[in-house]
């Protein structure tokens, strides 16, 4: 996935060319986009599923599609689907990330019905599991019950907190051992051994270079691109790239859809310079493998990487996926299967997720669609 900073240098020289009367462009945010985040702005329906469901719409997905489609089914269930206009067809060709991305969906609405005492329990796939591409039919049908005693999980507080942070991070702080224990307690696989991670960090290198300068893969990213803060708040998905430099840039006419688009401009050269020097900040890192590669052992994923998110969220570090190896496109292939020897995958082993951990200066939330968007 392309970052969000990948521009936020291109508009420096505009800057300078804003004079007094534009300065409110520059400085302006979006005002509903992040409205979803702030679950404390309205009292929690009575209704456990939108309660549950409110949350789970801040989970972790891939391209921020957010392609959660949600049916509710009498008085306790509710059918959950993909909005198949929401897929990645060039970079996730069998909806694998996509369907990784309902795992963290699920997960999250599970931790956030346990804090109102209900039991969340899944059907996956209740139709047949779809191949090789996800179709109309759900994804899982899910029934809420009240449970007396139920223990809660502690990992919900982190839920609002929890972001996929694509900054530099400082190398100079170390991540501990212990730190990486407990972020994989629910699974998961780690290292901060020097040695080992530079060599997985060389294939991240090779694996974002790939996708940024291949033309299907890089255009995917940028028709995903929302740049400013009225594309972002037009359609809260996607690529977000705002903040001050890049509203200049905006303004100025150094950033748009089309200079980044095109790989000789001055936009696309700061924008994989900013990604290199990002993706090279690793101090350790995390993976997932499954045994197989079905869609359970995809949403299993998804929930092992959730839970692993919202630890680090407790710990005060940061965490941002390195996936690019990880895709099924044909020009990733070598990396794809390097990154798979260097962690021991085996036989019909996936390594489902890769991410980087460290500390990484705080950023806001990624933009959301309101819960009743996703609602049929």
């Amino acid at each position: 996935m392309v970052s969000r900073r990948m521009v936020l240098g291109a508009g420096l020289g505009g800057l300078a060319l804003v004079g007094a009367g534009g300065v409110w462009r520059v400085t302006r945010a979006p005002e509903t986009a992040y409205g979803p985040w702030d679950l404390a702005a309205a009292s929690a329906p009575d209704d456990i599923r939108l309660d549950a469901f409110r949350h789970a719409i801040l989970a972790p997905n891939p391209h921020n599609r957010q392609p959660w489609v949600i049916r509710l089914i009498g008085e306790d269930a509710a059918e959950i689907s993909c909005d198949l206009d929401k897929r990645l067809p060039v970079t996730d060709p069998f909806d694998r990330q996509i369907t990784i991305g309902f795992g963290t969906f699920l997960e999250v609405a599970r931790i956030a019905a346990l804090e109102r005492g209900y039991a969340m329990e899944t059907e996956l796939f209740p139709d047949g599991e779809a191949q090789p591409r996800l179709d109309e039919s759900p994804v899982a049908r899910v029934t809420f019950a009240k449970v007396e005693g139920a223990e809660r999980d502690h990992l919900f507080s982190a839920i609002p907190q929890r972001r996929s942070n694509k900054e530099v991070y400082d190398l100079t702080k170390k991540v501990r051992d212990i730190q990486l224990e407990t972020i994989t307690l629910d699974g998961g696989s780690f290292s901060a051994d020097p040695a080992f991670v530079a060599q997985l960090r060389s294939q991240i290198l090779k694996a974002i270079e790939i996708e940024m300068t291949t033309p299907g893969p890089y255009m995917e990213s940028v028709d995903l691109m929302r740049i400013g803060h009225d594309q972002i708040d037009a359609n809260p998905d996607g690529i977000d790239l705002s903040g001050p430099m890049v509203e200049a840039g905006i303004v100025a006419g150094q950033i748009d859809r089309d200079q980044l688009a095109d790989m000789s401009s001055q936009a696309y050269a700061i924008g994989l310079e900013q990604t290199r020097e990002a993706y090279g900040s690793v101090a350790s890192l995390i993976w997932i493998t499954t045994p197989g590669n079905s869609r359970a052992d995809q949403i299993e994923a998804g929930r092992q990487y959730v839970r692993a998110n919202l630890q680090a969220t407790q710990l005060g570090l940061a965490m941002h996926p390195m996936s690019q190896s990880l895709q099924e496109y044909a020009e990733v292939a070598v990396a794809y299967r390097d990154v798979h020897k260097l962690l021991g995958a085996k036989e019909d082993e996936r390594v489902q997720m890769l991410a980087r951990v460290g500390y990484g200066k705080a950023i806001g939330p990624s933009p959301r669609w309101p819960l009743e968007s996703h609602m049929i």
